[in-house]
């Protein structure tokens, strides 16, 4: 093919190309909503294909030994969009931690109601499990089958070299229980959120259900000998476990109320005006949910005395805390 006919066969995919980077790094420039809107809803979606095309018709170029002027022109735009592709990953990363650093705890605090609700959903049964199971050790088989409770004891006795794991995980190294662990508390959480589409009374039950059976877990365990391996090794990574199960339950009962109580628009409207706000706390629960399996599978079983690791745990919670309340304070709208 001479190189007029390549050129008139292909110069347009190129003059996009160039008009999209154009537009690409106006974006990456600018900080108005609707256009990176539109860049990510668009522009994104279609410059991979485009780029890889440009990036044969260069190699056709040079192997064919068309004119340095094409050949420049092509070696620039390959680099642009190689450029252009790069930076949008780092603008991702940096983005996400943005977000974890300032844009959680704000989506957080805009919506304390939720979270207060969900809090209240499972705190309240918690509590009263755990003041019956504490004072009459036979309710806890309200709650639990014989088998469960025997697990359960099991994984906190004394006598177990591995504290926190039952008998089929007790050879699991502490990196299979780290992905076991992520695993388990995400699923906890997604099912929380989730159940906000039921008219929430799947948030509601899972809030529930999970405060009625830690809390009758914990109070059962809170006698001798349970108690002293017990509570050592929940109090670390509680303060990120049970914080992210909450905040799932509020995402749910956001999604909840809109499409209990939508106002004037419709259902579909409320839902999908309310979704961006409860993605925010579940995206932020799960990130949660990982630092909670982290702990739970490197710190919590450690040997160190339970002095060391309930003075952990209190820093812990009162990292959240801190981060919740104050996280993003100078960058409120």
């Amino acid at each position: 093919m001479r190189q007029r006919q390549f050129e008139e066969l292909y110069g347009e995919v190129w003059n996009q190309l160039d008009q999209q980077l154009i537009r690409m790094r106006e974006k990456n420039e600018s900080d108005d909503e609707q256009l990176i809107s539109d860049y990510e809803h668009h522009e994104f979606a279609a410059f991979p294909t485009e780029y890889k095309k440009v990036c044969n018709h260069y190699a056709l170029a040079k192997s064919r030994h068309y004119s340095p002027a094409l050949v420049t022109r092509l070696h620039q735009l390959v680099l642009s969009g190689h450029q252009q592709l790069y930076k949008s990953d780092r603008s991702w990363f940096r983005q996400s931690l943005v977000f974890i650093a300032f844009g959680f705890p704000k989506a957080l605090r805009r919506n304390a109601r939720y979270f207060y609700l969900a809090l209240s959903i499972f705190l309240l049964p918690g509590t009263v499990a755990g003041y019956f199971t504490y004072h009459d050790p036979v309710m806890i088989y309200s709650i639990m089958n014989d088998k469960q409770v025997g697990s359960m004891e099991y994984m906190y006795d004394p006598q177990n070299r591995k504290p926190g794991r039952d008998m089929e995980r007790s050879s699991e190294t502490n990196v299979q229980m780290f992905g076991y662990y992520i695993m388990h508390n995400i699923s906890i959480g997604f099912r929380t959120f989730a159940g906000g589409m039921l008219l929430g009374i799947g948030t509601v039950f899972s809030l529930f259900f999970n405060g009625i059976m830690l809390g009758g877990v914990s109070g059962h365990l809170s006698h001798a000998p349970y108690g002293l391996v017990f509570w050592p090794f929940v109090a670390g990574h509680g303060a990120f476990e049970l914080t992210a199960i909450v905040i799932s339950g509020a995402a749910g009962l956001i999604l909840a109320a809109a499409l209990i109580a939508p106002g004037s628009m419709s259902r579909r409207a409320a839902l999908r005006k309310s979704a961006p706000a409860s993605l925010q706390l579940i995206m932020g629960a799960a990130f949660m949910l990982v630092i909670a399996a982290f702990i739970e599978a490197f710190w919590s079983p450690s040997s160190f005395s339970p002095g060391v690791r309930f003075g952990v745990a209190g820093v812990l919670w009162f990292l959240v805390l801190l981060y919740f309340l104050f996280g993003g304070r100078n960058h409120e709208s």
